[in-house]
């Protein structure tokens, strides 16, 4: 049976998403992983499923590149909501993925907004080996820690461009703090409502851009007293917007792209 997809990508960020609707999920973690594959498959940071649902437009189901599942992925779900939206003739839609219910818009500039449900803190749902202070771990460096439903861990540094991320993301990624491993962000400062971030993603890689590591960079900032919502996040492909006053939901809003779709 051939097998289509869409190719997109969210400033460098790129995912590809399949269409289950109105069948059983093909997708299985070896599936995943050979489609994840730069240079046999299609290759993407991140794939999601489109699967049917009864109290949103559709159910999605989240791949890493290596096979492995996860919870959420802020560039995937503006892609299938870009998706969606377009497919429908609308300008808002309501996507489910393991965080719950997520409301999803069109902006004036053709963006995409997305609700990435609550940011978690106390050390069990990061998670953290042990009971510690989230916003202030025992490492060099004293980073912030936070869940977005992947575990993340932000420092503060006064200048990016010294930082060799290839070789401390891998040790901070694997440090025993963190039992699940955890995404690695460096974050430099601009002003209260900018910051430039550079990303080692969990298992493995330097993305160019980050839905759900922007988010935690912005929420960890906000919670140091260091930015003030909404946040412009600067990856290396390009910006985002976070928002979160402290209490609810984070939002997330950038621009997605699509590429190429094809089948197998």
């Amino acid at each position: 049976m051939p097998l289509n997809f869409v190719k997109m990508h969210a400033n460098g960020d790129d995912f590809v998403l399949i269409d289950a609707r109105g069948r059983t999920n093909p997708i299985t973690r070896e599936l995943a992983r050979a489609l994840g594959d730069r240079r046999r498959g299609i290759g993407f940071n991140q794939l999601v499923v489109l699967g049917d649902c009864s109290d949103s437009a559709a159910q999605l189901t989240f791949f890493n590149a290596d096979g492995s599942s996860l919870d959420t992925c802020g560039s995937a779900t503006r892609g299938a909501a870009d998706l969606l939206m377009q497919e429908s003739g609308v300008t808002s839609v309501q996507v489910k993925t393991a965080r719950g219910l997520q409301q999803c818009l069109r902006l004036e500039d053709r963006s995409v907004s997305v609700e990435m449900g609550l940011p978690s803190f106390d050390w069990q749902s990061i998670p953290l080996v042990r009971e510690l202070d989230s916003l202030h771990l025992p490492l060099p460096g004293t980073p912030a820690a936070c869940s977005m439903g992947n575990p993340h861990c932000s420092f503060f540094v006064d200048d990016l461009a010294p930082l060799d991320i290839a070789t401390l993301g891998p040790q901070i990624e694997s440090d025993p703090l963190f039992p699940h491993k955890t995404n690695v962000h460096f974050i430099q400062v601009i002003d209260r409502q900018t910051i430039r971030l550079r990303i080692w993603e969990r298992n493995g890689a330097i993305p160019l851009g980050s839905g759900s590591c922007s988010c935690a960079a912005a929420v960890n900032g906000i919670r140091r007293g260091l930015l003030d919502s909404p946040v412009r996040v600067l990856c290396d492909g390009g910006p985002v917007t976070v928002s979160w006053d402290g209490q609810g939901k984070v939002r997330l809003a950038g621009s997605v792209t699509r590429v190429f779709s094809g089948s197998l």
